[in-house]
């Protein structure tokens, strides 16, 4: 269960991890008088609301009511703000990363940092980011708080203010049964560390232990609302790749697969062990709304016949054409037959999933 930032930096400050004082609203009117200059947070369960215009910065009420105003019932990424987080701006004199994940090729947890971090952590080279797995009945040892220290380049009084973030988010990661416990970005401030953000998200088995934690229900943006309605898996993404797969399994192999290849996929659709030709044209209705260049169908034909998902496909795009290209990679049970139709409705249909990815990022404009 992901939790929102408020939520996040109260249990971080819980587990003694310095953030700052802040407040939640739903209202322009419920900002409390200030001095010096505030930041206005959007509350929603997604990355990249900075870049999409979801933080902004007053020095007044008035430029701090019109800030909410304007960010309250916004939409990023297709999710509504409906909760603001209000904070004093910080003094920050460098960024860093910091998390701790749940590594499931170690079995271990993992603590994940970088003297590089901030927002734009995605783009950090490997070799700049610190790794370690951590054995949960040890715990953190103190040489790996001394090998991270050394790869930001602290000195003593600063390796001992780090050491209270490391042993406190690991503090709350294993008391509250983390999956991902993310501080992004960790600042530097004239007095010390702080966590400027917080991301959060606990094993939703655990809850019946954290009778404290309110419960959040998971948000849907308009056309994963639609889906969910119509009975289908589907999630939107960040990527511009609409991607279309039968199975969970092949629909996560078929990311990878895409992003090895320099693509992003921009939906999640699983069609599951449907072939019902009316499923199949209910999923390319939901696809096409989604603000995609290219979709990328890849079907593996088991107990699903490849045959009647092509059917399908072509009586999909027969009542509403899509705006954007289709590029298939069709496998298994009347797979030939399933290719023919798809060709003589003009669509690239690929045998191997290697071929068909790199067809379809470099449709979508990548290399």
């Amino acid at each position: 269960m992901k939790l929102y930032e408020y939520m996040a930096k109260d249990i971080f400050r819980k587990h003694g991890i310095p953030v700052p004082e802040g407040y939640v609203i739903g209202k322009a009117e419920e900002i409390r008088p200030f001095e010096g200059e505030i930041v206005l947070k959007s509350q929603v369960l997604v990355g990249g609301r900075g870049k999409a215009g979801g933080i902004k910065f007053a020095s007044d009420m008035e430029e701090a009511k019109k800030a909410a105003e304007e960010l309250l019932g916004m939409e990023i990424k297709g999710y509504k703000v409906k909760k603001l987080l209000i904070e004093p701006k910080i003094n920050i004199l460098k960024e860093y990363y910091m998390s701790i994940i749940v590594d499931r090729s170690s079995r271990e947890a993992m603590l994940i940092a970088s003297a590089e971090g901030g927002v734009e952590i995605e783009s950090v080279p490997d070799d700049k980011i610190f790794k370690r797995t951590i054995n949960p009945l040890i715990g953190v040892q103190p040489n790996v708080i001394r090998a991270l220290s050394y790869d930001f380049g602290l000195d003593k009084v600063r390796s001992k203010d780090l050491s209270k973030f490391v042993y406190g988010l690991w503090d709350a990661f294993t008391k509250e049964d983390a999956d991902l416990a993310e501080i992004n970005p960790l600042v530097l401030t004239p007095d010390g560390f702080m966590a400027a953000d917080a991301k959060f998200i606990i094993n939703e088995d655990s809850m019946f232990r954290h009778k404290d934690i309110e419960p959040v229900e998971e948000e849907y943006t308009p056309l994963e609302q639609e889906a969910r309605e119509m009975g289908i898996a589907f999630v939107q993404l960040d990527g511009n790749i609409g991607v279309i797969a039968n199975g969970a399994g092949l629909t996560m192999a078929t990311l990878d697969v895409l992003s090895l290849y320099g693509g992003k996929a921009g939906t999640f659709l699983d069609l599951g062990g449907t072939d019902d030709p009316e499923k199949v044209s209910e999923a390319f209705g939901i696809i096409s709304e989604a603000p995609i260049d290219v979709v990328f169908l890849n079907i593996f034909g088991g107990i699903t016949k490849c045959d009647t998902v092509a059917n399908g496909v072509v009586q999909a795009i027969a009542k509403k054409p899509l705006k954007v290209p289709i590029v298939a990679r069709i496998k298994g049970v009347n797979e030939a037959e399933g290719k023919e139709m798809l060709k003589n409705a003009g669509i690239s249909a690929f045998s191997t999933l290697e071929d068909a990815a790199k067809e379809a990022v470099k449709v979508a404009g990548g290399e």
